[in-house]
């Protein structure tokens, strides 16, 4: 799993549920809007990406997941719109393309139904992993939704072949009219809720025959005509999350823009219903376009090559995509033809024959780089050249190879870095067209790598964030930001800007025997039974990969153990849980602690 941009996880804002012993704490949230990206299964085909954005002001979570079957874009392309969401109230977690596999595909499923494996299912493949990860998201939300395309139009009635109770288009789906158990004990008008947004959809519709209507499947009953979706995303959500779900289906009839506006039109008043302020986001639809790839050959410099070009190699050199760069920035996945997989961006592949690199966002094509065998002679690592530009000009660029705590990262000229203190950034190096790389000063500002020698060029040292940075020279003067410059002959040619936060713990998971789950934040109070064991699930922190985090448990006296996850937190059964013999834990980075939570027994005294 990699963190891109890590914030304010949006379990805060909302009544948790699962607590111990039934205890509810409610966590307040910071003064400002955050927003994350979270990357699972990095390289794979089955790359799954998790946005979520907090608002400025607390408020109730609400889950979008788009794409879980792949031939239905009207709601990966919605659910897309929102994924940087800005908020002013209120949180977002959005999965805009749950399945990607089956969406490069533009098929309904590669192994298995993706929504018919949330309940009790067990088998190997990647289907099997990805719903793992919307589960525990879904039981971190007060409300799902799952952005879907139906054929023909749903009608309570028969009214033709397209248009009956066996249709879903232009329906709002639920597995009941109420539900009883839900997470805060009160009923769930599901049926009420429906139809309120289906009466606010309709109003912003003038074609009558595309207005929505209000499918309940009764999927627990016994005669339901829809009993495969108990395996459902929305089943799971509400009978074992307690937490209302609806399935939205535009019709496939419709043009894909008024499946992507009216997927919008439902989104935006379920979250209204929520009371999460947003800005309406535009529909954007342009023809995707590759502008061009970044290659290393034979873990060479990266050299660029753009769309329509040809890349000459020699047989059996391996080569590595390293960026895409295209009008679109989600959705892109590179195809090496005849090699590799569907998705070969970031894999080292060996390259035998001619052949081509496609380019798709989604399922559609949208750029072609070719690969020749036999290199012209040139300056470029291994023979590589590029041929056949497009217009007939030199395209000039700049990029910064670096490595972050260990992983190699390509950025762009001008584009920013953010880090946590305490992260190693490495320069290895920079990649342009614009003369050969020794010919370039890189220097970070604010770090001298020989201070008996100090030249400016700060290429190869492994920088901590954390304790080798000069704070006089940060750009802000405090220490907040940074500044790489790449100098040509005395000209400033290259600039990154390096961008650092304090690290900090947002909360913990804990996991009690009966598989309640329990989030607490830095200061809080977890409500323990000291009888009852009780497991240490989950850190989450700003810090990529939890990179040198720990965890230790202190108690009266000197005691202090260190926890790893999935250990059972040990208590003596003999504490005093009074106020100043209290059992905490501390999350480290480091020597640093970056917050602590406390333990309580419920009872007040020992079991």
């Amino acid at each position: 799993m990699m963190c891109r941009y890590r914030g304010k996880f949006p379990c805060s804002g909302m009544w948790l549920v699962g607590i111990l012993m039934g205890v509810s704490i409610l966590f307040a949230f910071p003064a400002a809007a955050r927003m994350t990206q979270t990357v699972y299964f990095e390289g794979t085909d089955h790359e799954l990406h998790v946005y979520r954005s907090s608002g400025r002001e607390p408020g109730k979570t609400l889950m979008l997941i788009g794409g879980i079957q792949g031939d239905e874009p009207g709601g990966f392309l919605s659910a897309d719109l929102y994924a940087d969401f800005s908020l002013l109230k209120g949180n977002l977690i959005v999965v805009p393309r749950a399945n990607f596999q089956s969406i490069v595909l533009n098929r309904r499923q590669v192994n298995d139904d993706m929504n018919r494996k949330f309940g009790d299912d067990r088998k190997d493949n990647y289907e099997t992993k990805v719903v793992g990860i919307l589960k525990t998201l879904i039981a971190e939300s007060d409300l799902l939704l799952n952005l879907h395309d139906g054929s023909g139009f749903f009608s309570e009635k028969w009214e033709g072949p397209d248009r009956n109770p066996l249709r879903y288009g232009q329906s709002i789906i639920a597995d009941c009219e109420v539900y009883q158990a839900s997470r805060q004990g009160k009923p769930l008008w599901l049926g009420r809720m429906a139809r309120e947004v289906v009466d606010k959809i309709n109003s912003q519709i003038s074609d009558r025959t595309r207005h929505f209507h209000f499918n309940n499947h009764r999927t627990g009953e016994k005669d339901s005509q829809h009993k495969e979706q108990r395996n459902s995303a929305t089943y799971y959500a509400l009978h074992t999350c307690g937490i209302p779900a609806f399935g939205i289906e535009t019709s496939k009839s419709l043009s894909l823009e008024e499946q992507v506006r009216q997927h919008n039109l439902a989104i935006n008043v379920f979250m209204e219903q929520m009371d999460i302020r947003p800005e309406t986001p535009g529909i954007r639809l342009d023809p995707p376009e590759l502008r061009y790839l970044i290659i290393s050959v034979n873990d060479s410099l990266p050299v660029l090559v753009e769309n329509q070009q040809t890349l000459n190699i020699k047989p059996n050199d391996s080569v590595m995509i390293m960026h895409i760069a295209a009008n679109y920035e989600r959705g892109l996945c590179a195809d090496i033809i005849g090699f590799g997989t569907i998705n070969d961006t970031r894999k080292r592949v060996t390259i035998r024959r001619p052949t081509r690199i496609t380019v798709r966002k989604d399922y559609h094509p949208c750029g072609t780089v070719y690969l020749a065998l036999g290199g012209a002679e040139g300056k470029f690592p291994s023979d590589v050249s590029v041929a056949g530009t497009n217009g007939g000009g030199r395209t000039e660029y700049l990029f910064f190879k670096i490595k972050i705590n260990g992983e190699q990262r390509t950025y762009g000229n001008n584009e920013q870095v953010k880090l946590v203190k305490g992260d190693t950034i490495e320069i290895e190096d920079v990649i342009s067209s614009m003369a050969d790389p020794s010919e370039f000063v890189v220097n970070f500002k604010g770090f001298v790598g020989d201070r008996n020698r100090n030249e400016g060029e700060d290429r190869g040292y492994v920088i901590d964030t954390g304790k080798d940075l000069w704070t006089h020279y940060s750009v802000d003067k405090q220490g907040g930001k940074y500044q790489v410059i790449v100098e040509l002959r005395q000209r400033k040619i290259g600039n990154l800007l390096v961008e650092l936060e304090e690290p900090a713990l947002d909360y913990i998971v804990l996991k009690t025997e009966n598989n309640a789950m329990q989030c607490v934040e830095p200061g809080g109070t977890a409500w323990i039974d000291a009888g009852k064991p009780i497991r240490l699930m989950d850190i989450i922190t700003n810090i990529q990969h939890n990179d040198r985090v720990s965890a230790f448990l202190a108690g009266p006296g000197a005691f202090r153990q260190l926890l790893k996850m999935d250990d059972v937190i040990p208590f003596n059964g003999s504490t005093d849980y009074s106020s100043s013999k209290e059992y905490r834990l501390d999350i480290l980075r480091d020597q640093i602690n970056i917050g602590s939570v406390y333990f309580k027994n419920i009872s007040g005294d020992a079991s």
